[in-house]
């Protein structure tokens, strides 16, 4: 017997007591225990990686909301600024037309203070002239008649 035939017992032994203690069924046990923690980290990272890639999306969602909700604020707020600026210019206008108008009233009404004041005097300076004429020439019921109806003339013209 030689070497051979032992080795070739031995191995026959050996592959008896791998089957007799159920070793290949305990190594496909084991690598089916691992395949399958395998398989559920591979299915957790992949449900990982769609929240990812929903929040992602969600994110991008709410900044392009902010962006034109900004974007609108700005034009809100150009839009009231050109109006308050629109309102400013007119009311500026409206002003200075006020103002005008007081002021060219008030010249005019200078204007006809100042003709009447140089009626006032023309006729002050009328009757006072006639007065002198007439006190050389006339007595003094004349006078008193001749003054009482040159006031009522003056009233009526000035009326």
């Amino acid at each position: 017997m030689d070497a051979t035939f032992w080795a070739t017992v031995a191995l026959v032994i050996f592959v008896g007591v791998v089957l007799y203690l159920k070793v290949p069924g305990m190594l496909s046990k084991s690598l089916d225990d691992r395949a399958d923690r395998i398989r559920a980290e591979l299915e957790d990272a992949r449900k990982l990686r769609e929240e990812a890639q929903q929040l992602l999306a969600e994110y991008q969602r709410k900044r392009k909301e902010a962006e034109k909700e900004a974007s609108e604020i700005v034009e809100s707020a150009k839009r009231e600024a050109g109006l308050l600026a629109e309102e400013a210019h007119k009311k500026t206008e409206e002003y200075v037309a006020r103002r005008t108008a007081l002021a060219e009233q008030k010249i005019g009404q200078a204007e006809r203070e100042a003709i009447n004041e140089v009626r006032a005097n023309a006729v002050d300076l009328a009757v006072e002239a006639a007065r002198q004429v007439l006190a050389g020439k006339a007595d003094a019921k004349t006078n008193a008649e001749l003054f009482k109806g040159s006031v009522q003339e003056l009233k009526a013209k000035l009326n």
